[in-house]
């Protein structure tokens, strides 16, 4: 795992001074060397920085040539499957030079072009620079595990794997977007393609950009989710599931140095430590736990890593741990509301002073239906009113939407809600509708429940969560490898009736039938409980206080003063949790 940075400039030279400063900025997520390539024009930069897994040696590091020399790739990933592609291309002729995914995926673009996209399993997020063609071509992986972000204003293109290593250019000018400043508080996130910043911007999860030499920019999908409605017997399905699952931890393991486990006692950590351990593999373990609260999630992860002999490390918190918020801004680059921010990041320090890479369970929960908004959806009875609007083509939001923008709220700010946060003179930037993209996300030609799993997969996980895993593990040079993230597992899912892995009364029902018999009840009856600590270690008035009381955001009139002071006064802690990451990112960034 790495970190890649790049520019292209169609009128002056690149500066090696300013490539340097751009890969300083992201050094946290590879240490472990680096390299750079100007080309004969001097007008391509490419950096990287090394976080080292496969071929530890000095020939696999990036940027990293084709055997003519005319094409050259910085990588941020893990190919999982670049054994099997491997020997297809040397079928083709293709003579390997190191043991990386790195030259597979090289020699693979030279044969296939962007077709090597669908062959490829795993997380990336690449640059491949054609000094033929005079073209660069960028790609992210299929559920946005990986990051890439990129600025091209007057002839200049620049990208990186965090938005630091962009502003670390300084040709690099930006401005606050005051829509996706409101995005933030409708979603807790800036939604791709957009960024908080008006001239950066996202490239989506599944989509290449080629950036060709007369300047034009093409932007395109290569992978979305199938959809079918296939029904096969209950027993087919728990068996291919069991082949799915153990064949992608199995490749997912591939490493030359050891790959630990995050381990909270949950079913989908619990899994993976199992399904290791049907290889032979022991993992180090690692969870966090709160004092005096009787469901910390590392009482059962203690449970877990004594049946399977892991060695284990629990991290206790406490309520001080609050005030890391104020490193973390710096950590994630864009404000993330997600309450998980802190317990993530520093379950990603623990482990990092014991492994390079873990495994972790994101994505099970998606397709599995997991969340407990999921199973509590009911569909609305449809009003003789409201079929009428239909008949009548009237504009009116599908009751699942709004379902589905309650369950995500956390303190939902509507338009009303962002208008009395906002002062009147950017009530402007507030979007017609606020809530724009779960609409952009939504399958209405597929079984709701099926709706709501998409809604998931590509909002909560693909926009927030996976963002939060990878900024708060790379930021202390760790790995994290999501075995469930498979895209064979993903599509085997969405082409099953919903019929065939849901079952309202038994939790992930493809999963548990598969582990059932390999842990304690006390493991297989757990209430899901999602990765935060007890309310009460939200709940701290008294800090959310002292942290608004000279409000940047205020003082540059932005946000109104008797908002805040309403939401003090009314104890909205949720509300209050999402101005306060923005007050502290503001302060760090403007």
């Amino acid at each position: 795992m790495c970190g890649i940075v790049g520019q292209v400039k169609f009128t002056g030279i690149v500066s090696a001074v300013t490539g340097a400063l751009m890969m300083e900025a992201i050094r946290h997520r590879g240490p472990d060397d680096k390299g750079d390539y100007v080309n004969e024009q001097k007008n391509v930069f490419l950096g990287h920085q090394r976080l080292s897994f496969l071929d530890l040696s000095a020939a696999g590091r990036q940027p990293f040539c084709n055997d003519n020399q005319n094409l050259w790739i910085t990588y941020n990933g893990e190919v999982y499957n670049y054994l099997e592609l491997r020997v297809e291309l040397e079928k083709y002729g293709f003579t390997f030079h190191t043991n990386t995914d790195t030259e597979v995926i090289l020699k693979g673009y030279e044969k296939w072009g962007v077709e090597i996209l669908g062959r490829l399993k795993g997380m990336f997020s690449f640059a491949i620079w054609d000094e033929q063609k005079r073209e660069l071509f960028l790609a992210r992986d299929r559920f946005g595990i990986k990051p890439l972000y990129y600025y091209y204003e007057n002839g200049n293109f620049v990208f990186a794997s965090e938005i630091k290593g962009i502003k670390a250019n300084t040709e690099v000018s930006t401005q606050l977007d005051f829509s996706a400043f409101t995005d933030y508080f409708v979603y807790r996130y800036v939604p791709s393609p957009n960024t908080i910043w008006k001239e950066v911007k996202k490239l989506p999860a599944a989509h290449s950009l080629l950036l060709k030499s007369d300047g034009s920019v093409q932007i395109q999908p290569y992978w979305k989710i199938p959809f079918a409605e296939n029904k096969i017997s209950d027993k087919a399905a728990i068996e291919r599931f069991d082949e799915l699952l153990l064949s992608s931890v199995k490749t997912h393991a591939r490493s030359d140095v050891p790959v630990g486990a995050f381990l909270s006692g949950g079913y989908d950590s619990s899994a993976i430590v199992y399904y290791l351990s049907r290889f032979g593999y022991t993992p180090s373990t690692f969870s966090i736990g709160f004092d005096g609260w009787e469901v910390s999630e590392h009482l059962y992860a203690e449970m877990v890593a004594k049946q399977y002999h892991t060695n284990h490390h629990s991290l206790m918190l406490e309520s001080q741990s609050l005030d890391i918020l104020d490193h973390l801004v710096w950590v994630y680059d864009e404000p993330n509301g997600d309450i998980s921010i802190i317990p993530t990041y520093l379950v990603s320090r623990e482990a990092s002073k014991h492994v390079k890479a873990v495994m972790s369970g994101e994505g099970s929960d998606e397709m599995l239906v997991g969340y407990q908004w999921q199973k509590e959806y009911e569909p609305r009875k449809t009003s003789w009113q409201q079929k009428l609007k239909t008949l009548l083509s009237v504009k009116s939001k599908p009751y699942l939407l709004e379902y589905y923008a309650h369950a995500m709220s956390m303190g939902r700010f509507d338009t009303n809600e962002l208008k009395s946060l906002l002062v009147p003179e950017l009530h402007q930037h507030i979007r017609s509708d606020p809530e724009w993209y779960y609409q952009s996300l939504y399958e209405p030609s597929v079984p709701e429940l099926k709706a709501i799993q998409v809604l998931d997969a590509r909002h909560f996980m693909g926009e927030q969560v996976l963002a939060k895993v990878d900024r708060a593990s790379m930021a202390n040079s760790l790995e994290v490898r999501v075995p469930f993230l498979d895209h064979e597992i993903c599509e085997f899912i969405f082409q099953l009736s919903p019929e065939v892995y849901y079952r309202k009364n038994e939790t992930k029902h493809l999963l548990y039938q598969n582990i059932k018999n390999h842990f304690p009840d006390e493991i297989l009856n757990r209430k899901k409980q999602g990765f935060v600590g007890p309310d009460k270690y939200y709940i701290n008035l008294p800090w959310y206080r002292s942290r608004l009381k000279d409000s940047k955001l205020v003082a540059d009139g932005i946000i109104q003063k008797n908002y805040v002071e309403k939401l003090l006064e009314n104890k909205d802690h949720w509300r209050l949790w999402k101005v306060v990451v923005m007050e502290l990112w503001y302060q760090r960034w403007n």
